[in-house]
C-alpha cells in the first residue's frame, strides 16, 4: 500500500437517523452500476440515496462514446432506464457536482451550495484526461475527448477545420482519430512509445495495427513527443512541433495521453491517496475513513493499482453494495472482496479488431511464445505459453474471434495443442475451438464477471442480458453468449424472445391490434425477455408484421416514423441498397420496364450530376450506385420531381414485376401484358412481406419474361391470363406452379391478392414463396383450396386487407424529402452534412465507376 497522505484520524460515529442517507458523488458508468447493485438488493428500499452528477445528463455508455459520431444520439447511449430513479427513489441531482467533504459533520457540499449529511460516503469521481504540460495546450482549438461535451464542441470546432491531430496513440487516442477522420478531416496520430497501444501490445501486434491503420489514411508518428503547440495570430492552433524536429500542419489538436485519477476532493478532505494518484481503499473498498468508500477509476485498489476498465470498476461497485447490503464473503463472515480484476479487452478500433487477455506480452519468468503472423492482411496472434502448457496470456490483431474462447482458458492448459489456436482456416489447422469446452466456471462476460455456467441456465439472450447483465457491457462475448445458450430443437419459437411463430405473431398483432414491438414483448414475449430490448431476429421481423398490418391497425405505415426506425434491417434503416464500400444504390420504380424518354433523360442527369455507377438489372429496372448516404436526400428529390418513386430495392416487400412487350408490339403476343405488369406492380407496391416478391408477365406462352421463375407470375393465353406462384432463381431455384388458368383481369387481381396475403399471414421468417409453399401442409392444393375455393372463408378479410394495403400506400422517398425532421437522418456526419465520407472512393472502369477495394471501410465502433 503507497504511504498515506497526512490524514486526520476516523471521527467517531454518529447516531444516524431513522432512514440512512447513501451519498454518491459521481455519476458515470461505475457509479450507475452501484446503485443497480444497491437496488437488487433492496438497499434502496431501506435507506436515501442521492446522487451529485457533475455533468448535465445522467449516466451514459462512454465505452461506446465514438458510436456518437456514426448517428447514435446521446439519448441512445444512456445507461439509465428512463423510471429507474423514480422507480427506485433515487435523488439524482444533474449540473451540480460535489466541491467539499466535511468528514467531521458527514456533510457533503455542492457547487449550487447544497449541503448534504450522509451515514455513507461512496466516491465514483472517475478519472480525467491527461494534458501533456506543452506550450499552446489552453489554444483556441485543443480539446479532450471524455464527455458527450466534448465531442459536441469537436464537432463543432470541426466544421472549419481541414487537419486533425491526436494527442496519444493508446485506446482512446485511436478512438478519437477514428473520429476525426469520421469528421472528414486529415488526422494525425502522435504517440510518445516506439508503437500504437503500447501498453495492450507487443511490437509485433503494434506493428500490424500501424500497417492497416496507415493503410487507411491515417498519419502515424510513433516515438516522437509534442513539444509544442503552435499558434496563429488569433491564438488558434496552426500546428504542433514535435520532439523530432518536424511540424505538423493541424488546425485541432485532441488530447488523448491517458487518464489520472480525480482523487482532489478526497485529497483535500483528508482521505489517504497514493503517491501517484488514486484514492486508497482496503479489499472491501472502504477509504481511510469507515463512512467513506471509493470505486472505479478514482480508487487506488488494495494491491496497489487503479484499474482503468470498466469491468474493475463494475467489481467494485458490486463489492461495496454488498458491503452495504450486509451479505458475508464466501468464507463467511471475512464479507466480500474486491482483490483485483481481469483487465482483459476486446476492442474494434478504426474497424481493426484488437485484443488482450492475461500476461500479454510474456513478463512471466520462463514463458514461451506461439506466434502467428501474416502482414498481407494484418492478422497478428501471439499466445504466451508456461513450459507446461499452461495458457498465461495473448494478443490478437486484426482477427480476435477466437477471444471468447481463448481468455476463460488463461490459466489453464488448453485442450488442443497451442498452434491449433492461431492457425486460420485452411492453413492446416482443424476447426477452431468452441466455448462449448470450456469449463462451466469459465468467465464469458469479464464486465460483469458472469460464467458459462451462469449463461447456460438460461434460455435466451434477452435472459441473459436481464439476469446476469452478461452482453451489456464491452459487447465482445455476445457472439461466444449466442453458441452456449440452448438451441431448444423442436422449439417453434421465432426466436429467444417470443415463443410464437411469425405466423402466429401475425396473427396476435391483427386480432389484439398491438400497435408497437415493445407493446408485444411486453405482453406475449418469453418470460425473461418481457421489458427487455428483443434481439436481431425478432426486431425487424414484428417491424414487418406491423407495416403489412399498418393499415389496419390504423398506424403509420412509413418504416422510419418513431420506434419502427430502431427495428429496421440496415437497408430499410436508410431506403437504399448499402453496398461493399460502405456506399448505396438507388432504383427508382419503373412498373413493367416502361419509361419515357423525359425520365430517361432525368436519370442520366442524376446519376451525371451525382457521379453514380449506372446499369439496367434482369428486373427492367435501373440502378444507380455510389451514392453516399448524404446524398440520398438529393437524388431522391430529383427522381420524385420527375414522376419516380422508390423501388424498394431495399426492402423485404415487391421488388418488381416485369413484363414482355405483349400484344401492343409482338406478332406473338396475345395479351396486353405490359398495361398487366404495370397494374400489378402500382397495386402491390410497398407490400411488406416475409421475403422479397418478385412477379413477371408474359404476353404469350413463349415466356419471354420468365414468369415461372417468379413468387408470382402471369402467363396470357387466348382467353386470359394463367396464374403461377410459388417460383424463384437464386441458389435453389424453383419452377413455379399453376394455379389457375384462364382468368380475366379481374379473377387474376383477385387471387393474387388472396395469395399474397395469406403467404404473409402464415409464412415463417425469410421465407420465400417457393419454400413456404413446399412447407405449409397440404402444399399447393391446400393453397388452392384457400384462395380460390375460399374453404377457410378468409377470402373476402385477405381481399379487404390488400384494399387497405393499396389505398393506404405512400411512397418513402417522398414522405422522406418532404419532412425535415426525418431528413435529419441521412447525413454522412452528424455535423457536416455536406462533407463526403473519406472512407467511400471509387476508380474508373470503363468510362464509369467502380468501388476502390484497396480502401477499408471505417467501423467506428468504440470499446474501451
Amino acid at each position: 500500500m503507497p504511504m498515506p497522505n497526512a490524514a486526520p484520524a476516523p471521527p467517531a460515529a454518529l447516531t444516524p437517523p431513522s432512514t440512512p442517507t447513501i451519498v454518491v458523488v459521481g455519476h458515470g458508468m461505475v457509479a450507475q452500476r452501484f446503485l443497480e447493485a444497491l437496488a437488487e438488493r433492496g438497499v434502496t428500499d431501506t435507506a436515501r440515496v442521492v446522487v451529485l452528477c457533475e455533468e448535465p445528463r445522467p449516466a451514459y455508455d462512454r465505452v461506446r462514446l465514438t458510436s456518437y459520431f456514426s448517428g447514435r444520439t446521446p439519448d441512445e447511449l444512456s445507461l439509465v432506464e428512463p423510471d429507474f430513479m423514480a422507480r427506485h427513489g433515487i435523488e439524482l441531482l444533474l449540473d451540480d457536482p460535489a466541491v467539499a467533504i466535511d468528514r467531521a459533520a458527514r456533510t457533503v457540499t455542492s457547487r449550487s451550495g447544497r449541503t448534504l449529511a450522509y451515514d455513507t460516503l461512496v466516491l465514483a469521481t472517475g478519472s480525467y484526461p491527461f494534458v501533456p504540460p506543452v506550450p499552446g495546450k489552453d489554444a483556441t482549438g485543443c480539446f479532450v475527448y471524455r464527455t458527450i461535451e466534448d465531442l459536441l464542441a469537436i464537432e463543432e470546432y470541426a466544421r472549419g477545420a481541414r487537419t486533425g491531430a491526436v494527442v496519444g496513440g493508446g485506446l482512446l487516442g485511436l478512438e478519437a482519430a477514428g473520429a476525426l477522420q469520421g469528421l472528414g478531416l486529415d488526422t494525425h496520430i502522435v504517440e510518445f512509445a516506439p508503437r500504437l497501444m503500447p501498453v495492450q501490445l507487443d511490437d509485433g501486434g503494434g506493428a500490424a495495427l500501424l500497417r492497416t491503420i496507415e493503410s487507411m489514411g491515417l498519419a502515424v508518428h510513433t516515438g516522437v513527443g509534442t513539444q509544442e503547440v503552435l499558434t496563429d495570430a488569433n491564438g488558434a492552433v496552426s500546428g504542433m512541433a514535435l520532439s523530432d524536429g518536424s511540424v505538423v500542419a493541424t488546425d485541432l489538436v485532441v488530447f488523448s495521453a491517458g487518464v489520472r485519477p480525480r482523487d482532489q476532493l478526497a485529497r483535500e478532505a483528508g482521505l489517504r491517496t497514493g503517491e501517484r494518484g488514486g484514492i486508497a481503499v482496503d479489499e472491501q473498498c472502504r477509504t481511510s475513513d469507515p463512512a467513506v468508500f471509493a470505486i472505479g477509476e478514482c480508487a487506488l485498489a488494495a494491491d496497489g493499482r487503479v484499474y482503468g476498465l470498466v469491468a474493475p470498476g463494475y467489481e467494485m461497485a458490486s463489492t461495496v453494495a454488498r458491503v452495504l447490503a450486509g451479505e458475508t464473503g464466501e468464507t463467511g463472515e471475512s464479507g466480500p472482496a474486491f482483490t483485483g480484476a481481469d483487465q482483459s479487452a476486446r476492442l474494434k478500433l478504426l474497424g481493426v479488431d484488437v485484443a488482450s487477455f492475461g500476461d500479454a506480452r510474456g513478463a512471466a519468468a520462463g514463458s514461451l511464445d506461439v506466434v502467428y503472423a501474416d502482414s498481407r492482411s494484418g492478422v497478428y496472434k501471439r499466445l504466451v505459453m508456461d513450459p507446461d502448457g499452461t495458457l498465461l496470456g495473448g494478443i490478437l490483431v486484426g482477427d480476435a474471434d477466437a477471444y471468447g474462447t481463448l481468455r476463460p482458458l488463461t490459466g489453464s492448459v488448453p485442450p488442443v495443442p497451442p498452434e491449433r489456436l492461431v492457425l486460420p482456416a485452411g492453413a492446416g489447422a482443424p476447426a477452431a475451438l468452441g466455448p462449448e469446452a470450456l469449463p462451466d466456471s469459465a468467465v464469458i462476460c469479464s464486465c460483469h464477471n458472469v460464467t458459462k455456467g451462469a449463461i447456460s441456465a438460461c434460455s435466451n439472450l434477452a435472459e441473459v442480458k436481464r439476469c446476469t447483465k452478461a452482453g451489456t457491457g464491452c459487447g465482445s462475448c455476445v457472439k461466444v453468449i449466442g453458441r452456449l445458450l440452448p438451441s431448444a430443437p423442436g422449439a417453434k419459437g421465432l426466436c429467444g424472445c417470443f415463443p410464437y411463430t411469425r405466423s402466429e405473431l401475425y396473427e396476435i398483432v391483427r386480432t389484439l391490434r398491438v400497435t408497437s414491438y415493445a407493446e408485444l414483448l411486453d405482453s406475449h414475449g418469453a418470460e425473461g425477455a418481457r421489458g427487455g430490448d428483443g434481439c436481431e431476429i425478432c426486431k425487424p421481423t414484428v417491424a414487418s408484421v406491423l407495416a403489412s398490418l399498418a393499415p389496419e391497425l390504423g398506424v403509420s405505415g412509413y418504416v422510419l416514423d418513431g420506434e419502427q426506425a430502431a427495428l429496421q434491417d440496415t437497408n430499410d434503416h436508410f431506403l437504399a441498397n448499402i453496398q461493399r464500400n460502405g456506399s448505396y444504390s438507388v432504383v427508382p420504380r419503373i412498373p413493367g420496364g416502361e419509361i419515357t424518354p423525359e425520365k430517361l433523360i432525368v436519370i442520366g442527369e442524376v446519376a451525371r450530376d451525382f457521379g453514380l455507377y449506372t446499369k439496367i438489372t434482369g428486373g427492367q429496372r435501373i440502378d444507380l450506385f455510389g451514392a453516399r448516404v448524404d446524398q440520398l436526400p438529393g437524388i431522391w428529390a430529383r427522381l420524385v420531381d420527375a414522376g419516380f418513386e422508390s423501388g424498394h430495392a431495399y426492402g423485404k416487400s415487391l421488388r418488381t414485376v416485369k413484363s414482355c412487350v405483349g400484344q401492343t408490339w409482338c406478332r406473338y403476343g396475345v395479351q396486353d401484358s405490359v398495361r398487366m405488369a404495370i397494374a400489378l406492380e402500382l397495386r402491390y407496391r410497398g407490400l411488406r412481406s416475409p421475403h422479397k416478391l418478385k412477379s413477371a408477365v408474359s404476353g404469350c406462352a413463349r415466356e419471354c419474361a420468365e414468369a415461372r421463375g417468379k413468387d408470382f407470375g402471369v402467363i396470357a393465353t387466348a382467353n386470359g391470363w394463367n396464374l403461377y406462384v410459388g417460383g424463384n432463381g437464386g441458389t435453389d431455384p424453383r419452377h413455379a406452379d399453376l394455379l389457375a388458368q384462364d382468368l380475366t383481369d379481374d379473377g387474376l387481381v383477385r387471387l393474387i391478392d388472396r395469395f399474397l396475403m395469406f403467404y404473409i399471414r402464415t409464412a415463417d421468417r425469410l421465407e420465400r414463396t417457393s419454400a413456404w409453399l413446399e412447407r405449409i401442409a397440404g402444399g399447393l392444393d391446400h393453397v388452392r383450396d384457400v384462395v380460390v375455393h375460399d374453404s377457410l372463408g378468409l377470402c373476402a378479410e385477405l381481399e379487404r386487407l390488400m384494399d387497405a394495403h393499396v389505398a393506404g400506400y405512400r411512397d418513402e422517398w417522398a414522405e422522406t424529402v418532404n419532412d425535415p425532421d426525418r431528413l435529419r437522418r441521412f447525413v454522412s456526419f452528424v455535423n457536416a452534412p455536406d462533407v463526403p465520407d473519406p472512407s467511400v472512393k471509387f476508380v474508373p472502369e470503363r468510362e464509369q465507376v467502380k468501388p476502390d477495394l484497396t480502401v477499408l471501410t471505417l467501423e467506428p465502433v468504440s470499446a474501451r
